[in-house]
């Protein structure tokens, strides 16, 4: 058996702790959406964070069990997930199961219209694999405006600073 003594939740030693933002981003709004997100969990007053950002048909397993939390960014298709996310939680589900359970996550949807049929699977599969809500869903309909920016920005800030230990 491995000896974790002194080993953060990732495995690594060194107390540094890593936040994967897993996203769909197909859009210039959802990209702003992307940025803000990603501004806010870079915000420099959090320490000992690393943010790294990979498109959800390039997230791997490995990534997952090296992240202490997590970010879902998404688009409201067909009132379900994308395909690109849907085929992230495909790839990781069963092989990061037992591992990632307590970790916290946040989620951001973007519809033109309706997003609940997006965030309630997502649930889904977060509550399947224990992971815990760090900050209420971000569902966003419509267009990308300095209040949306700034949702974005505490979002990513809560969920890094809760992967931290500071909240």
């Amino acid at each position: 058996m491995e000896d974790r003594a002194g080993a953060d939740e990732a495995g690594r030693g060194d107390g540094s702790r890593t936040v994967l933002v897993v996203h769909h981003t197909p859009s210039p709004p959802t990209r702003e959406i992307l940025e803000a997100v990603l501004a806010g969990a870079r915000d420099p007053e959090i320490t000992g964070v690393t943010v790294r950002a990979v498109p959800a048909l390039g997230a791997t397993v490995p990534d997952v069990l090296a992240a202490d939390g997590f970010l879902f960014g998404t688009t409201a298709n067909f009132g379900y997930m994308s395909g690109a996310l849907k085929h992230f939680f495909d790839t990781v589900y069963y092989p990061c199961l037992d591992a990632v359970a307590g970790r916290p996550y946040g989620l951001w949807v973007h519809g033109n219209n309706d997003t609940a049929g997006a965030v309630a699977s997502v649930r889904r599969l977060t509550t399947g694999l224990g992971l815990v809500q760090a900050a209420t869903d971000l569902e966003i309909t419509g267009p990308v405006d300095a209040k949306v920016r700034e949702q974005c920005y505490e979002l990513g800030a809560i969920v890094a600073a809760t992967a931290a230990g500071e909240i």
